[in-house]
This record gives C-alpha cells, sequence and structure tokens, in this order.
C-alpha cells in the first residue's frame, strides 16, 4: 500500500508483512526492556468499542439484581424496543492505573480526524488533573491502526499534546491495543 499502513493484517501475510510487523513489536520491547516500570507509568491508550446502557427508572429496577440466565422481566411501553438502541458507540482511554476518560459518540457522528483530534484534547487535559506526574517525560501513546487515528491532522496532534506515539503493528484479531 502506498501510505505504508495495512488496514488489516492477512491471514495469511507475506514475508515483508511478517517482517514489518516483527520491526515495530520489536521497536516497543525496546523500549519496555529499558526500564519496564517507566514504560508503564507513561503508557496511555485509547480504543473504541460498544457500551451496553441500562438506566433503571425505578428504585425497585435498580436493586433488582439477576443472575445472567435469569428471566428478564416483561419490557414497559417506555423501554426500549429495539436492543441495538441500547448500545452506543464509545471511545475508553486507559492507563495502567485504570480508566482515564469514556467518551460516547453522540448520535450522527462519525469517528474521523477532527473528532478523534478533540478527544486527545480531553484526554490531555484528564491526565494533567489526574496523572499530572506523567508528563515529566513524554506521554508514550499507543492506539489502533484506525483511518482517524492514522490522519495526517492527528499524527501532528500528537506531538503538539506531548505525546509519543508508538507504533502499532497492523492490526488483527489476536492483537488490540492494549
Amino acid at each position: 500500500m502506498e501510505s505504508g499502513h495495512e488496514l488489516s493484517f492477512p491471514k495469511c501475510p507475506n514475508a515483508d508483512q511478517k517482517r514489518q510487523r516483527c520491526q515495530k513489536s520489536k521497536k516497543r520491547w525496546e523500549i519496555f526492556r529499558r526500564d519496564p516500570d517507566d514504560f508503564l507509568s507513561r503508557l496511555v491508550t485509547i480504543d473504541e468499542t460498544w457500551l451496553y446502557h441500562y438506566n433503571p427508572e425505578t428504585m425497585q429496577q435498580s436493586m433488582d439484581w439477576r443472575y445472567s440466565g435469569s428471566p428478564r422481566p416483561a419490557p414497559k411501553n417506555s423501554e426500549c424496543k429495539n436492543p441495538l438502541e441500547k448500545f452506543s458507540p464509545a471511545s475508553i482511554s486507559w492507563d495502567q492505573d485504570g480508566i482515564l476518560l469514556i467518551v460516547y459518540l453522540p448520535k450522527g457522528q462519525t469517528i474521523n480526524a477532527e473528532y478523534y483530534s478533540s478527544l486527545l484534547v480531553q484526554l490531555k487535559d484528564i491526565l494533567k488533573e489526574k496523572r499530572r506526574e506523567k508528563f515529566t517525560k513524554a506521554v508514550l501513546f499507543l492506539h489502533d491502526n484506525a483511518p482517524a487515528h492514522r490522519a495526517l491532522s492527528t499524527q501532528k496532534k500528537l506531538p503538539y499534546l506531548g505525546f509519543h506515539y508508538l507504533d502499532h503493528p497492523p492490526y488483527s484479531p489476536d492483537l488490540a491495543p492494549s
């Protein structure tokens, strides 16, 4: 590919794709090996996922615990008819100490470079508030190769915010950013 980034890692990679994946993994390993504690204390990750929403309407509903296999009560008129409507895309950022930021994607919004860059600014503000010590050295930042993450404007924003991007090998289901 011209950009040098593959969107997915093929089931049967060629020799060059295997070499690229090994090189990128070795770079991260070398940084880690020099000082594992420093590496882990500076590492911040972001990824997108779908989260399920359930907001109980009554005190009784909020106290009503069930096992995963127990039958669900009949839905009330006010409850969502389409179960997929209860899922929302979200961007989640975390480090070794826990979740830093969860941002739900507004309805009708797509994750493009502009939106993603605004998330990075929010993340920096949260890091300043919750993890000030991360800014004694550059934040080691890891995300996957989604188009909004690879965009030129995003790549320019990372060093501006004080984030050192760790190159992620081409995505495959066996290798998530975390």
